[in-house]
């Protein structure tokens, strides 16, 4: 940005140089200080330094590569000419306006402190060697020299500075820059992994056990098949509406991933429809209460609806259950579900396998809730949430 800014205002620099040759070339044309041929000899010199910048000055200065060779040699010829241009008119002495910037803007710091103080002392050398050290103006000239050449290390040394701050504050632009790209490529790779275990979530939740209700029937079916013809067809439009609710989830997903059975009710309805379907596909006994429950939030009904199902299904799956208890309740300004079963039990300090506990716990916290998990084996167990109302 700073070498870009540089280049912009590169112009501004030409307009000084331009200036600088017409003023004083258009004072030694006006003026009789000096005879005709050292105001020839002055121009001509002069003339010499602005064709020299224009053909391969503005180059070197604009590559921006101090004290290389050919800055150097540009420099040395600048300087002798100004030199030639001074001694054979002192006039010329304007004409450091623009040879001591631009000894800044191709050489080092020290070395252009040379060169620019070479050059101021070019003035009083030329009175000097004109007019000897008996010249009135000598005694004014030698302090305003001193002057200008302390005034010129100065401000040379705050250039150089003030560019050099610029250029840092142009990397430091470029690095935050590199920063917030790669912040935002973590932060899409972070949105989408936890977009991705979001979405295994819900296949867990829905799609997964509704598959794993039709296997149950399936089996049943098979048993069953020989025997009791009745139950069979039982079994066989519970895994049709099985089937079709698990169709529905999964269009759902595709819509806008909101539950269907959250959809086609309340909470406390799914909640009542979970347990009836499990009383229905087992022979499991299932007793529920739900309590009416205030406005809650989507985010929060699905995690209600997904850890019953989630219970519901381990249940069928590893408890050996023969009865289960489920109530949704509201005290002290959080809703509470506890599904309880009299089944085998299991250590819940043992690691999990799978994603079903785990994904309840990840599920509740999100919504700033807590789940406690009380089994033991051969004592049931009891999966209890508390989410604040």
């Amino acid at each position: 940005m700073a070498v870009d800014a540089w280049r912009r205002w590169f112009w501004l620099w030409d307009v000084l140089f331009a200036i600088t040759y017409v003023v004083t070339v258009t004072l030694e044309l006006f003026t009789d200080d000096t005879g005709l041929t050292g105001r020839w000899v002055s121009i001509g010199a002069m003339t010499c330094c602005a064709v020299g910048y224009v053909a391969f000055g503005r180059r070197l200065v604009r590559q921006e590569k101090d004290s290389s060779r050919s800055a150097v040699r540009f420099m040395a010829a600048v300087l002798l000419l100004a030199a030639v241009a001074i001694l054979a008119d002192r006039n010329a002495g304007f004409v450091l306006f623009a040879v001591c910037p631009l000894a800044f803007m191709l050489l080092t710091t020290p070395a252009a402190v040379v060169v620019s103080a070479v050059a101021i002392l070019l003035p009083p050398l030329s009175v000097l060697v004109d007019k000897g050290f008996g010249d009135p103006s000598m005694g004014t000239l030698i302090p305003i020299t001193a002057m200008l050449i302390v005034a010129s290390v100065l401000m040379g040394r705050w250039t150089e500075r003030i560019m050099n701050q610029s250029t840092e504050r142009a990397e430091l632009i470029k690095e935050l820059e590199a920063s917030q790209a790669e912040v935002a490529r973590l932060s899409h790779e972070a949105g989408t992994a936890a977009e991705r275990e979001r979405l295994a979530r819900e296949i867990h939740d829905t799609l997964a056990q509704g598959f794993t209700s039709i296997v149950t029937l399936t089996q049943a079916m098979e048993s069953e098949l020989d025997t009791d013809p009745a139950a069979v067809r039982r079994h066989l439009a519970l895994a049709a509406r099985t089937a079709r609710e698990n169709l529905a989830e999964a269009r759902e997903m595709v819509v806008a991933l909101t539950p269907s059975a959250l959809s086609a009710g309340t909470l406390e309805d799914a909640i009542r429809r979970q347990a009836e379907r499990l009383g229905e596909e087992s022979d499991i006994e299932v007793t529920c209460k739900v309590a009416p429950l205030p406005a809650l939030g989507t985010p929060t009904e699905v995690v209600f609806l997904r850890a019953m199902q989630e219970t519901l299904t381990n249940i069928v799956k590893h408890a050996k259950a023969s009865t289960v208890f489920v109530r949704l309740s509201v005290a002290d300004g959080l809703v509470r579900l506890s599904v309880s079963d009299d089944g085998v039990g299991f250590d819940p300090d043992r690691p999990a396998e799978g994603f079903g506990l785990r994904g309840m716990r990840t599920r509740v916290a999100q919504v700033g809730g807590a789940m406690r998990v009380h089994s033991g084996h051969s004592r049931g167990t009891t999966v209890e949430l508390e989410v604040p109302a």
